[in-house]
């Protein structure tokens, strides 16, 4: 299980820090803003360098337009100072960023969006999925945590949920995002690190009643959408189980041709029915009786 809370301290973007400096342009003494990325509200006071945040920890005039400049960054400020949320993972080689939205972030791999942002946000987008994957009930694998929204969501529900990822830095990321705090303090949810395409050997039969399975494009993880992968999750769900996949939007050209093999290579695994679950970019895949 994950033993390691969010790391302390505020997150802010463009969207937070805009209100701040529209209320020194005011002359105001103080204004209402998040210092979570929307979640709650703080009252912030002004002063004449910059803002005195609730753990008596300031943070300049100088940072905050550095903040509202940037529309698409998330930034990590602790002790006076504003750090942009990106890391470069040693592991993987990839780039990684904590994208801003109006709703929850989204993480950036290798420059590409691991949530739909585009008519939906990465809240909307999980919860799409979560309602695709219903009932979710019982023990829930979530082969790809990501920033952990799935996990967060299933737990809500599920009895328990296993949750993998591939990269620490991931991990790393999501400790500085305030959406993700759930996934490092709900006891429902165990966290592991390694790489699902051979882990999930590591699990009994039957040990799942449903897994959630969000790779990343094809492009990054071509092995995740294997008809050998499928043939490992089986034996790990339940005769009666499912497993939701998401694949990408089935109205474009690659997410129809991608859609069209995943079907074909569960068909082959041995689940039926599979069934498209367009609204949510994916596809349920049953383990009959």
């Amino acid at each position: 299980m994950g033993d390691s809370h969010p790391t302390s301290g505020y997150t802010l973007n463009a969207r937070q820090a805009r209100p701040i400096l529209a209320g020194r342009g005011c002359d105001a003494a103080s204004v209402d803003t998040s210092l979570d990325l929307g979640l709650t509200s703080s009252r912030i006071h002004l002063t004449d360098q910059g803002i005195e945040l609730p753990d008596g920890t300031a943070l300049s005039w100088h940072a905050l337009e550095t903040i509202a400049d940037d529309p698409d960054a998330c930034w990590h400020v602790e002790g006076g100072a504003a750090t942009r949320i990106h890391a470069f993972s040693p592991e993987l080689q990839r780039a990684y960023s904590l994208l801003a939205t109006d709703s929850a972030p989204t993480l950036v791999n290798a420059g590409f969006t691991m949530h739909r942002i585009k008519h939906s946000d990465p809240w909307q987008d999980t919860l799409a999925k979560i309602r695709a994957a219903s009932p979710v009930r019982g023990t829930v694998l979530d082969t790809t945590t990501g920033l952990g929204y799935t996990a967060i969501q299933a737990a809500q529900t599920a009895a328990r949920v296993t949750t993998i990822e591939l990269d620490p830095t991931v991990i790393e990321i999501a400790r500085l995002n305030p959406w993700s705090a759930p996934l490092f303090d709900n006891p429902r949810i165990t966290q592991l690190t390694g790489d699902s395409y051979s882990m999930v050997r590591e699990f009994g039969d039957g040990a799942f009643d449903l897994v959630i399975h969000d790779p990343p494009t094809f492009s990054l993880a071509g092995e995740l959408y294997s008809g050998e992968f499928y043939g490992r999750l089986w034996p790990v769900i339940r005769p009666g189980g499912r497993v939701f996949h998401y694949i990408g939007n089935p109205e474009s050209r690659q997410g129809a041709t991608v859609t069209r093999g995943v079907i074909r290579r569960l068909h082959e695994a041995g689940f039926q029915p599979v069934t498209q679950r367009p609204g949510a970019f994916g596809v349920v895949a049953h383990r009959p009786r």
